[in-house]
């Protein structure tokens, strides 16, 4: 073969380089939110920055940060909440800031949130850049940004933090890092209880890629099928293959046994956590259930939420209320289903069930859900493939217009009721 006949593949960026655009979009929409945050609640007469750092669960985390474990308040009608329900990996990041510089609790979980919120859109912008190119990644993280909750990515809240582990381990899987997608799995699982949907990911892509391997190898003439790390096509997307060909084989599956010490390493934080609980309240292994059951936090398979939103058709203004619940959850469920056809890799489709499970058939407080949903950023991907193929003038206005909505949404939510 010829030097002109040889096809010469330009090397692609390094992956933070070509995320420099999407991470430069959702720093300017979490900026316009911010804006539009402090503005309104200076016409209200509040503090824009209390909101952010020094109501509802932040509260929570900031005590634990400074007197630990063990407050609780008990409700007249016999409700315990207990910090216990607040996983420690906040706190503990909020009390080394405060040990390290010249910051209050709230201070430093607000820029735990700072950095960790950029951190996580990186994160979705590899996972997307992965498996369908930059072009897409960057319209991925616009989205997650412009989510009507998006606010909450700016909050001393656990759900960016959160959100950076998990896609962060995501990608892990995705490139065969076994043990990093394991560590990062770990610290997830002490971070919020859906932490079990990251170790839920790590599993199944484990006990995939050793069955695949094993397939493999005793299948008569066959050798295995091998993608890089980080491969792509000469058009700088992924291949055509399906999505579960690219994590498999070589490319996740590297030495076994730092495969088999990644799935180890994924439980024990989010295990650890919840058996010292039990053995603090003296109600064994299950004690953790007891701590959300005294915050009437439960897994019911949805039932408590379908008797909320059939609540709302009681009267006319209500119902428009139950019929937008009822939309929301047929979106979701719409998404969940096209990610599955679309044949994401049996990681995310893992990850983003026991996610949309955790949220929607829990009895929890219900105006929490959608901040609960946010994790779930697989389920834009397909919007973001969507817009990815758009010319860029009509991609641009959309996100614009949505960007728009949600910073007026996010002041007004969390001047009125805001993210319990």
């Amino acid at each position: 073969m010829s030097d002109l006949e040889t096809r010469v593949v330009p090397a692609r960026a390094p992956l933070l380089r070509r995320a420099v655009p999407a991470l430069l979009g959702y720093a300017a929409v979490r900026a316009l939110g911010l804006a539009v945050l402090a503005g309104w609640s200076a016409a209200r007469g509040k503090s824009a920055y209390t909101l952010l750092t020094a109501r509802w669960d932040s509260l929570w985390y900031t005590r634990v940060a400074d007197l630990g474990y063990g407050y609780e308040v008990r409700l007249p009608n016999g409700d315990v909440h207990s910090n216990l329900a607040f996983f420690p990996l906040l706190p503990w990041l909020e009390r080394l800031l405060h040990a390290v510089a010249p910051l209050s609790y709230a201070d430093a979980g607000f820029v735990v949130s700072l950095l960790a919120s950029p951190a996580a859109a990186a994160g979705i912008f590899a996972v997307t850049d992965r498996l369908y190119g930059p072009r897409a990644g960057f319209f991925a993280v616009l989205l997650w940004a412009v989510l009507p909750v998006g606010i909450v990515q700016s909050m001393a809240y656990s759900e960016s933090l959160f959100t950076a582990l998990a896609a962060w381990s995501l990608y892990a899987v995705l490139t065969g890092r076994w043990v990093s997608a394991g560590v990062l799995a770990a610290l997830a699982g002490l971070t919020r209880p859906v932490g079990m949907a990251v170790v839920a990911a790590v599993w199944t892509a484990g006990v995939v890629s050793f069955v695949r391997e094993r397939g493999t190898r005793h299948a008569p003439g066959a050798h295995p099928h091998t993608h890089a790390p980080g491969a792509h096509g000469p058009d700088g997307h992924a291949p055509d293959a399906p999505a579960d060909t690219q994590v498999g084989s070589s490319a996740p599956g590297g030495p076994v046994r730092r495969r088999a010490l990644g799935m180890l390493l994924a439980p024990l934080g989010a295990a650890g956590y919840v058996l010292w609980v039990g053995r603090r309240t003296g109600a064994g292994p299950l004690g953790y259930l007891d701590v959300q059951a005294g915050w009437r936090n439960g897994f019911d398979g949805g039932y408590a939420f379908a008797r909320f939103v059939a609540g709302r058709f009681t009267s006319f203004p209500s119902a428009l209320a139950g019929l937008g619940l009822i939309v929301g959850v047929a979106l979701l469920i719409w998404l969940y289903v096209t990610c599955v056809r679309g044949r994401q890799p049996a990681a995310l489709l893992v990850y983003t069930g026991v996610v949309l499970a955790l949220a929607l058939c829990a009895s929890s407080y219900f105006g929490s859900k959608p901040r609960l949903l946010m994790p779930a950023f697989p389920l834009l991907l397909p919007l973001a493939r969507a817009l990815a193929r758009r010319r860029t003038p009509v991609a641009a206005l959309v996100t614009a217009g949505l960007a728009g909505v949600a910073a007026v949404y996010g002041a007004f939510w969390l001047n009125g009721s805001g993210p319990p």
